[in-house]
């Protein structure tokens, strides 16, 4: 193995949407060259500086930011911080020597990305979402190979088109334990019986909680279902105020799931936002899905994911600013349509990628062999 170990930078920050893809591609590539360099570039600020050496890499830093949509004082500083990004991802290049530079999106990775296409260092980015956000955009031009999970990506990609390849969405290994038993004993709940799994992401969402307050009685009392509700830690009191546990004997708010295998396999339907790392896991999980896009992302990329994965009947999309009516009724009535859910199940499944990282790392060292071959 020794004698194809290369060194690897990975860039991508910001949200765990884009860390943790870079982590599982991370594994990967550890997995196959045991004896490699792998280190990330990444925001002091942000998730990666604790997710990445949890992981078990090193990390260096990367002082760099987006501008604010409002005025505000720290739009100055962002000419600032764009040039020291510059030279904090020269003077890595420079110390590392990297064969390849991996990016899978966020600002931190622009700045790599760039000087990386400059030095003539291979660039492969890793894209999330089916409209690609506006570093993988800026970097397409540059890049070897752009892996993608969406196929509608390619629309926004035209001039990389031969160099494109949809492999999936890099994702946690633990989503998924075949075999797994006792699911419903990690909630404490019955085997057997309906169960809503909803999910605000890490930070919660505010319409889902609002929707599920609003239709807790319907969905717990009329449609019989047991519910799994992860709230986020900034409302977890302020729900809990707001509901009589003891009124809700099949109800379990968290504000976190920390085991999310036991959650998948539990549930019958999940609600849920529609990020690119929770829609990968819902494919691989096969499980029917109502998405709430966030009205609040960039380039309105969570209403094309949701629409991606409706297009291909395995998921439902609702409005937010039509959850708080509509998704307890549109709840239970797709758990009375067993069909569906099954037709639901299996478009999920069809979707998915389960290898994408292993798959992602395999082309990337077979690129650098032909190249170090030739």
């Amino acid at each position: 193995m020794a004698d194809r170990a290369y060194t690897f930078l990975i860039s991508g920050g910001g949200t765990g949407g884009h860390v943790y893809p870079a982590i599982a591609i991370a594994d990967a590539l550890r997995k196959s060259l045991p004896e490699s360099v792998i280190a990330f570039a990444g925001s002091r600020d942000r998730i990666e500086w604790q997710a990445v050496p949890k992981a078990g890499y090193p990390i260096y830093p990367i002082w760099i930011s987006g501008l604010q949509r409002r005025l505000t004082l720290k739009n100055l500083l962002v000419p600032l911080k764009l040039t020291t990004s510059l030279l904090q991802s020269l003077r890595i290049m420079r110390k590392l020597k990297p064969d390849a530079v991996i990016c899978t999106g966020g600002y931190v990775s622009g700045p790599v990305g760039w000087v990386a296409g400059k030095l003539g260092i291979p660039v492969f980015l890793q894209e999330q979402n089916s409209f690609p956000g506006v570093t993988t955009r800026l970097l397409s031009a540059v890049a070897e190979r752009i892996f993608t999970v969406f196929k509608e990506a390619e629309v926004y990609l035209g001039k990389a088109k031969g160099r494109i390849s949809l492999l999936g969405n890099p994702t946690r290994n633990e989503i998924v334990k075949p075999g797994m038993k006792g699911a419903h004993d990690v909630f404490k709940l019955e085997a057997g019986k309906p169960t809503l799994l909803v999910l605000g992401g890490s930070g919660g969402a505010v319409t889902i909680n609002e929707a599920m307050l609003s239709g807790l009685s319907q969905l717990h009392d009329a449609a019989k279902m047991q519910i799994i509700w992860q709230c986020g830690p900034r409302y977890l009191k302020s729900v809990n105020n707001r509901i009589d546990p003891d009124r809700y004997p099949a109800l379990r708010v968290r504000a976190f799931i920390d085991d999310m295998a036991a959650a998948y396999q539990a549930a019958d339907i999940v609600v849920t936002r529609a990020g690119a790392g929770i829609c990968s896991e819902l494919m691989i999980a096969g499980k029917p899905s109502v998405l709430i896009p966030s009205p609040n992302v960039a380039g309105d990329h969570q209403r094309k994911n949701a629409e991606a994965m409706a297009e291909k009947g395995a998921a439902l999309v609702l409005a937010d600013n039509e959850a708080v009516e509509k998704l307890p009724g549109l709840v239970a009535d797709l758990l009375g349509d067993k069909s569906r859910l099954d037709s639901m199940r299996q478009a999920a499944l069809k979707m998915a990628k389960p290898d994408a990282a292993d798959a992602i790392a395999g082309e990337i060292i077979s690129f650098l062999d032909n190249r170090r071959a030739s």
